[in-house]
């Protein structure tokens, strides 16, 4: 890291989840790393935005007085200064020496938009089920870069580029949360930037109870019903499309997706890009690891 100071930001969004997003703070803001933090209140009802505000005064809030989702992370970034920034959900918090890793990567790496952590789940210190697909990522790769390359990412997971981040749009207000960081990687290939995995950037994370599964499972095949159409040919769009919903539970919440994804119709049509051919030839290679895949099924 050089001495003017550090490269990255850290950033994280918490809603009604005081005691976790305190316990989440108290490791970041221990960490070796010493990086600015920002964390944006997204409209909590019980307390969280006046106990962090006490208990971490170092640490920047932003108030929101409704949930965003995760255009609440857009918000921070505004404010971010450093090259880069490290986002972190209110139920994860990075490895020492990790922060400084990811931006070194990006350092010597100029063509490389984003870094992506190995998630360990705690209290086990077990891998993710996803890490080894990760490791294995079939996505093709120049032999410069540090990781296996990547056409989604985590976004608690991964630390961006500010600038390529600013440029891209940052996360769509349409998609809300869940599964919204897929039209963010996808537009970041199509600018010519590579996102890879790197193994020694470590995130721990321990998932919240304090969510709705079914409500998440709802929002994530719909968001990536309308990431599928926005940006991948025809032929594609229609190969993934029965892919998801043919894995997905027979049930009135996979309903209910199908049907808010059809009634985004208008505005896929008018916002619809579809991906340069590099990248949907990675896209179609990653096709039959998502289908063996038990860890991105959605199921609660």
């Amino acid at each position: 890291m050089p001495e003017d100071g550090p490269r990255t930001t850290a950033v994280m969004m918490t809603h009604n989840r005081r005691a976790e997003a305190a316990r989440a703070l108290e490791r970041m803001t221990a960490l070796p790393d010493r990086v600015p933090i920002i964390v944006v209140d997204n409209g909590s009802t019980d307390g969280t935005a006046d106990l962090l505000a006490a208990e971490f005064p170092q640490v920047r809030l932003l108030r929101s007085t409704e949930n965003l989702g995760a255009v609440a992370r857009n918000l921070a970034v505004r404010e971010v200064t450093t090259p880069y920034v490290s986002f972190c959900d209110d139920d994860c918090w990075w490895a020492p020496g990790s922060l400084r890793r990811a931006a070194r990567v990006l350092d010597e790496h100029p063509a490389v938009g984003a870094v992506m952590g190995r998630c360990v789940v705690e209290p086990d210190g077990r891998d993710d089920p996803l890490t080894p697909e990760l490791r294995g990522s079939p996505v093709p790769a120049p032999a410069w870069l540090p990781g296996p390359a990547l056409l989604s990412v985590m976004a608690g997971l991964t630390t961006f580029r500010t600038s390529a981040f600013r440029a891209a749009g940052g996360f769509r207000e349409r998609l809300w949360l869940g599964g919204e960081e897929e039209l963010l990687a996808l537009d970041l290939a199509a600018a010519g930037w590579w996102l890879c995995w790197v193994e020694d950037v470590v995130v721990h994370h321990a998932p919240s109870v304090a969510r709705d599964s079914r409500r998440r499972r709802q929002l994530g095949i719909r968001n990536t019903l309308w990431t599928t159409w926005l940006r991948r040919p025809l032929p594609s769009a229609v190969r993934r499309s029965a892919a998801v919903l043919g894995s997905s539970p027979k049930d009135r919440h996979t309903l209910g997706a199908v049907s808010e994804a059809v009634g985004g119709l208008r505005w896929v049509l008018r916002e619809r890009r579809v991906v340069p051919p590099g990248v949907e030839r990675g896209l179609r290679r990653l096709e039959e690891s998502q289908r063996r895949s038990a860890a991105r099924r959605y199921v609660d």
